[in-house]
């Protein structure tokens, strides 16, 4: 087991599929003083409309069909994302399937807070865990690592 501290300013991924965009803006914008607290990054579209909306820099990645999801993805493996908020259109296929499984597949390894919906975000961003330090236990992947080769 390992104990990973989260800092008070969490880093948060916002995430939407074209049509939740507008339902992550509007949350975002409720939420702007909480989200203030917290360093933010996103994907390509979404990134620039958060941006505009919210008046706070946003790191902005690829858009999710051109690697965003995956950019995400390997910031959560290497620590750098702590929350990630998704708000993705279960009634959709979309392109890139794979990726947005992947994405949310890292989160869980990584043992990160992922909310999927607005409900889920709304309990995130009142829960007193996401303005102070927390202690996130990760499980214990060394056998995994230590597995032979096949």
């Amino acid at each position: 087991m390992q104990i990973v501290k989260m800092n008070s300013q969490k880093r948060i991924a916002l995430i939407a599929h074209d049509n939740k965009k507008a339902e992550l803006i509007e949350w975002a914008v409720y939420n702007k003083n909480a989200l203030s607290k917290h360093k933010l990054c996103a994907t390509g579209t979404t990134g620039k409309l958060l941006e505009q909306s919210l008046g706070q820099p946003i790191t902005k990645y690829q858009s999710g069909p051109l690697g965003g999801d995956q950019q995400i993805g390997a910031r959560i493996a290497e620590r750098k994302i702590d929350v990630l908020i998704f708000f993705w259109d279960p009634m959709e296929a979309q392109p890139h399937d794979p990726d947005i499984k992947a994405l949310l597949r890292l989160g869980v390894v990584w043992n990160i807070p992922i909310a999927c919906d607005r409900s889920t975000a709304d309990f995130l961003m009142t829960s007193p865990l996401m303005y102070e330090e927390y202690q996130s236990v990760l499980p214990d992947y060394t056998q995994y690592i230590k597995r032979p080769a096949r």
